[in-house]
């Protein structure tokens, strides 16, 4: 499974960000989110949704083997392990393994998926790698 993003259907109004850092920190706080939403000004109303595809960039890269794949390929880092060298962060093509002054390690997506939940737009969806997405789908991500 991936999380996949729509950007046509964003509206930028962040309701994924704020789930996010409720569900993984219980604190409304979009800067603790996992995810990127960037404006593509001066397009209006025009987004670009960056999330983690679990494709293990920075697991990769970490000199210690913090971050390892769970049976689901979900990526997770071990905090007791890091040693916060940030390679990992350098490392991500998307730009969605994350710091917070709040936190020694770097952080990422779990694939909880409280942002598939909470958007109102489906902007962000979860498609199974398994099966070949719907042509509605490919257009749409294209």
């Amino acid at each position: 499974m991936q999380l996949t993003a729509i950007n046509n259907n964003c509206s930028g109004c962040g309701t994924c960000k704020l789930a996010c850092s409720i569900e993984n920190y219980r604190e409304t706080s979009p800067s603790k989110a996992v995810l990127k939403i960037v404006g593509l000004f001066p397009s209006p109303g025009k987004y670009e949704i960056y999330l983690c595809d679990q494709c293990g960039e920075c697991a990769k890269v970490c000199p210690v083997e913090a971050i390892q794949a769970d049976e689901n390929g979900v990526y997770t880092v071990n905090k007791d392990e890091c040693i916060s060298c940030m390679a990992c962060v350098d490392a991500c093509p998307k730009g969605v393994m994350m710091t917070h002054k709040d936190f020694e390690n770097p952080f990422k997506c779990t694939l909880c998926m409280a942002c598939v939940d909470a958007c109102p737009r489906d902007a962000i969806i979860l498609v199974d790698e398994n099966r070949a997405a719907t042509q509605e789908i490919q257009k749409e991500i294209a």
